[in-house]
């Protein structure tokens, strides 16, 4: 088991735990460390080293290295280049937009980087050496195509539709953007990490050992991930939403409704920083899977009655 894996085994148990140790690893200044301070890092801790003095090294190898193959992330895939990244895509896509145009190239800039984190992020311990195969790529590229043209449908609505009225207006802008974007973002992973649940990811015994390759491990890693970034999106089209609409009754607002859209930005950014590291301790990095639930011949290497799999993000 890698030693990102181990160290996941024995900490982050709880929800509250595994949020701390996520706005530890979301720092964005080891962005700045090189490849080779990655690696040296990596090596450190599968020696075992957690003390304290040991503590940044810790969090160069936890945020920057992949937990199956040890490689060291693509730098705007690593964890810690979420929000830098990605917040300013995500406040332009929930922008009231007035063109189709605009809505479809914020969409796909969303939608583009959502599958490549989900896919630099994934289980590949099934896939060791495998180069992307042109089918993956098809699929990745459709579920882009897919998502960015769904996501922009409210816009569409609006055009298409001449849609003048206030009410309908506000149903398309802010009402139906919440539950579109939660249900973009669980097909986006659900398709791009959908390998792992056809060809299945290794399990663990409780020792660290592998045991083999479980699909029933690989679906639940998948729907789990999923899940958390529906939440992630969701929540970041929602409350937003719901702090403008009750803004807009107040005097200021009233008086000042120029200040409605520097408001909507600065929140949708901050819902979202928050809820990066929320979404991501959803579930446990270092999953468990009971024996009930898993292969025929897998069930006897479950001695405590659970296997571990590697979650991914």
């Amino acid at each position: 088991m890698d030693p990102n894996l181990l160290y996941w085994k024995s900490h982050g148990q709880s929800f509250l735990s595994r949020v701390k140790i996520w706005l530890n690893l979301l720092d964005t200044t080891v962005l700045l460390s090189s490849d080779a301070e990655i690696e040296k890092a990596h090596a450190l801790l599968g020696e075992g080293e957690e003390g304290e003095k040991d503590a940044p090294a810790l969090t160069l190898a936890l945020s920057s290295v992949h937990a199956d193959s040890g490689a060291v992330l693509p730098l705007v895939f690593r964890p810690p280049a979420l929000l830098p990244i990605a917040a300013p895509v995500v406040v332009g896509s929930f922008l009231p937009h007035i063109t189709v145009k605009s809505a479809l190239f914020w969409q796909f800039l969303l939608q583009s980087y959502n599958a490549g984190f989900s896919y630099a992020n994934r289980n590949s311990s099934s896939e060791q050496n495998k180069k992307m195969s042109a089918m993956q790529l098809l699929l990745i590229a459709g579920a882009v195509s897919y998502t960015s043209c769904a996501g922009a449908l409210p816009q569409i609505f609006i055009n298409r539709l001449r849609i003048r009225s206030p009410p309908v207006q506000t149903f398309f802008r802010s009402i139906l953007p919440i539950p579109l974007s939660a249900a973009l973002a669980f097909f986006n992973v659900s398709t791009v990490r959908s390998k792992e649940s056809e060809t299945g990811v290794r399990v663990f015994d409780s020792s660290g050992n592998p045991v083999g390759i479980s699909k029933a491990a690989g679906q639940k890693a998948v729907n789990e991930t999923a899940l958390s970034r529906a939440a992630m999106f969701g929540v970041t089209a929602a409350v937003p939403n719901l702090l403008v609409s009750l803004l807009k009754r107040t005097r200021p607002f009233q008086r000042n409704p120029m200040l409605v859209a520097p408001l909507r930005h600065i929140s949708v950014a901050f819902v979202f920083g928050l809820m990066i590291p929320v979404s991501l301790s959803l579930f446990p990095q270092l999953g468990t899977i009971k024996r009930e639930k898993l292969e025929e011949e897998l069930q006897a290497a479950a001695a405590d009655g659970q296997l571990f799999y590697h979650r991914g993000l």
